[in-house]
């Protein structure tokens, strides 16, 4: 099957402004994560999610058991697996909104079911409960929070309740050496401190049934909270995030306010400090070997950051990154290495940008790469190399990026031959009746497929050099919306289409349908046969197509 995922606009690149620099230097001194686990796209809770990634600043990860493939749709006619693919874009769009990371496994949402026992036969429950099993042991979350309690089973709809169950047992699972050997090949055995659940007065019925339940084991905190660094309260940034699920028609009016979350512990530790999730829990940079004199350097960087100068912060923030480079334990290390490298790009003032002359192409066909690097800022910083992926296309300017000069080159880059067309990982296969089919395991709970077109600009800081990624995206200029991003797709030479997704015969007439052949490639040629029962006559029973230039071709069969 293919499926391309080509977008209309893509993402603008990512600027952050001063206080935003500040923001992520208090999240890149934070090392704690939290998992919140729920069963569709829709049904976190973007409140407590935008609350532990810009309050507590948390790594914040909202586990959807199913991309919410048997909802229905508001804005198009998409459905089912389609519908499952503009769903994953609404969450991504919403933790874009809320600062928290997304994932899934592969159980699909066939629809409403009343219990969770129905819901684990289709899904076939081992293979999402691994699923489950992989996320924790991948993401590593000190602390994981249910949306749902496992406790109804009945009660509420049968797949709220299985993700619930599934966390549970998962809780367990994960620690267990034994469980799921197989992912050890990529992953480790990973205990989580504790396991909660979101609770409120819905979950009792009533607000009356809830003042009256035993709360010696919650924990609640208020997140109507005001952010001063963006000019927004908490339920404000959830509200946002939570109206990015377009398709459900979720649109939310922002709040202000106290707004108090309940949290009950349902497994592991008891926390001591009452109100603190991570009470007893190191979040500090000590949790980590070698990870103390990192720390010391980045509260300094924090304690004196300047808002009005961040590159002042330059110096510092190079010392810790050489010691986070040498880190041993890699899922801390890979983690940070990543922020840290935002923010120094951030406190430069540097734009790296690899664009495209093309939206798309196909597999052994050249486009030219338009290559872009500028320090906005007085520091001396090195542009040494730059190189596009997959390949080797490069070029070494090995000069000194001056403040507010641009450097720019362009280069030609083939596609190479066995390059995968751009198309949503868990469509490739034909799916099971529950599941979907990923035949890479370390693919499994992506968001989407990684794209692999990019480059790397290799730049140095007071002599230390540092790799910097830049997918490869496509720039135009709307006469209404301005610069507009795409990103860059590879897809098939040549694709085929019906202009009617359904025809139904019914009294055995012969009808007209249209085929569209569409060329993504120049002087493309071949034969169309429509494939139908023998019994059925096709006229004309093969076409042959001739497109010089890229274009459209349409054929006219009679069945």
């Amino acid at each position: 099957m293919f499926l391309s995922i080509i977008s209309v606009q893509g993402q603008t690149p990512k600027k952050l402004n001063s206080a935003e620099i500040d923001q992520a230097l208090k999240k890149l001194n934070f090392l704690g994560s939290v998992l919140y686990i729920a069963a569709h796209p829709d049904d976190e809770n973007t409140r407590l999610i935008s609350y532990l990634s810009n309050e507590i600043n948390a790594r914040t990860g909202y586990l959807s058991i199913t991309r919410g493939d048997g909802g229905q749709n508001l804005i198009g006619p998409e459905l089912k697996e389609l519908l499952g693919v503009i769903r994953t874009q609404e969450l991504l769009a919403a933790r874009r909104i809320d600062g928290g990371e997304q994932r899934f496994t592969r159980a699909i949402d066939f629809g409403y079911t009343k219990t969770p026992e129905e819901s684990m036969k289709i899904w076939d429950k081992e293979v999402v409960l691994g699923d489950v099993v992989w996320a924790i042991r991948t993401f590593k979350p000190d602390v994981i929070i249910n949306r749902f309690n496992h406790r109804t089973s009945g009660e509420t709809h049968g797949q709220h309740t299985a993700s619930a169950l599934l966390s549970v047992e998962a809780f367990k699972l994960a620690q267990d050496k034994n469980s799921y050997p197989e992912q050890l090949n990529y992953t480790e055995a990973f205990s989580p401190t504790r396991l909660y659940f979101n609770t409120s007065p819905w979950f009792y019925g009533s607000q009356e049934a809830f003042d009256k339940a035993d709360k010696s084991n919650f924990i609640q905190f208020d997140t109507g909270i005001y952010f001063p660094w963006n000019g927004l309260s908490n339920p404000e940034i959830a509200a946002l995030s939570r109206s990015q699920h377009r398709s459900q028609g979720f649109g939310s009016s922002g709040s202000r306010g106290s707004q108090i979350e309940y949290v009950e512990l349902i497994d592991g530790e008891i926390p001591e400090t009452k109100g603190d999730l991570f009470a007893g829990i190191d979040t500090s940079w000590n949790r980590i070997d070698g990870g103390a004199a990192i720390g010391k350097i980045l509260n300094e960087v924090e304690e004196n950051y300047n808002f009005r100068d961040p590159s002042e912060s330059l110096p510092k923030l190079i010392e810790a990154y050489k010691l986070i480079n040498k880190l041993e334990d890699e899922y801390w290390k890979t983690l940070k290495i990543s922020e840290i490298k935002e923010i120094i790009l951030a406190c430069s003032g540097i734009y790296l940008e690899a664009l495209s002359n093309n939206p798309y192409s196909t597999p052994n066909q050249f486009i030219e790469v338009n290559l872009e690097a500028i320090n906005r800022s007085d520091i001396p910083v090195e542009l040494s190399s730059v190189t596009v992926l997959p390949g080797s296309p490069s070029a070494t300017p090995n000069r000194v990026l001056s403040n507010n000069e641009n450097w720019r080159e362009k280069l030609i880059y083939t596609i190479p031959k066995d390059a995968k067309y751009t198309s949503p990982y868990w469509l490739n296969k034909n799916p099971n009746l529950g599941t979907y089919v990923v035949e890479d395991p370390k693919m499994i709970g992506l968001p989407e497929t990684p794209r692999l077109t990019k480059a790397i600009f290799n730049l140095k800081f007071y002599g230390e050099t540092i790799p910097f990624e830049k997918e490869l995206v496509y720039k135009s200029t709307d006469p209404v919306k301005g610069e507009v991003y795409q990103p860059f797709e590879i897809v098939p030479p040549v694709s085929a289409s019906f202009n009617d997704k359904v025809l139904i015969y019914t009294n055995g007439a012969a009808k007209q349908i249209q085929l569209t052949v569409t060329a993504q490639k120049e002087n493309a040629k071949g034969k169309v046969r429509l494939k139908a029962p023998t019994s059925w006559k096709i006229e004309p029973k093969e076409s042959n197509f001739d497109i010089q230039n890229n274009g459209a071709l349409r054929i006219l069969y009679s069945l």
